[in-house]
C-alpha cells in the first residue's frame, strides 16, 4: 500500500537521493547548496511544498509543488518535481502522488494543478496521458546571469 504524506526531518536522506536521482534523470548537476535550500523551504512549507510517497515503509517516491497567482481566473499550482525510485516503478507512486497535489491544491480552492516534462520522457508521458490534458503549449525560457 503507498502512504502518501509531509516529509519531516528524518526524511532527509531519502529525499536528497530521490531528488538527486530527479537530476541526474535530466543531466543535471548542482550544488550542495541547491539541496539544502530546497529542502528548508520544503519545511517551512510556506512558499514550496513537497510530499513524499512510501512503499512498504521506504520512501520510493517525492513531488515538489507551490501554488502562485494568475491574471486570468483562479490561482494555480504547478507541480515542479516528480520522481520515483526506478524500483517502485508501475506500482502507482507517481499517479499517487500527482492526486495527492490535486486535492491539496483543490481543498485551497486553486483552479489547476499542472506541470512539464521533456518530450523525450516517454514513460512518465505515458502516465500523465490517463491523467491530465496536454494543452499543446510550448514552454520557451531565458536563462538570467547570476
Amino acid at each position: 500500500m503507498i502512504t502518501i504524506g509531509k516529509l519531516g526531518p528524518g526524511d532527509r536522506a531519502a529525499w536528497e537521493q530521490l531528488f538527486r536521482g530527479y537530476t541526474a534523470f535530466y543531466q543535471e548537476e548542482h550544488p550542495q547548496s541547491m539541496y539544502d535550500r530546497a529542502w528548508d523551504e520544503f519545511q517551512a512549507g510556506t512558499r514550496m511544498h513537497a510530499l513524499g510517497a512510501w512503499l512498504d515503509g521506504s520512501l520510493v517516491g517525492i513531488v515538489h509543488f507551490f501554488p502562485h497567482p494568475r491574471t486570468t481566473g483562479s490561482d494555480l499550482c504547478y507541480l515542479e518535481d516528480l520522481f520515483t525510485a526506478p524500483g517502485a516503478r508501475g506500482h502507482g507512486v507517481g499517479r499517487a502522488l500527482i492526486s495527492a497535489v490535486a486535492d491539496w491544491s483543490a481543498e485551497r480552492g486553486l483552479g489547476r494543478v499542472y506541470w512539464q516534462t521533456h518530450q523525450s520522457n516517454t514513460t512518465a508521458r505515458a502516465l500523465y496521458d490517463k491523467v491530465a490534458v496536454n494543452e499543446g503549449f510550448i514552454v520557451y525560457a531565458v536563462d538570467l546571469a547570476g
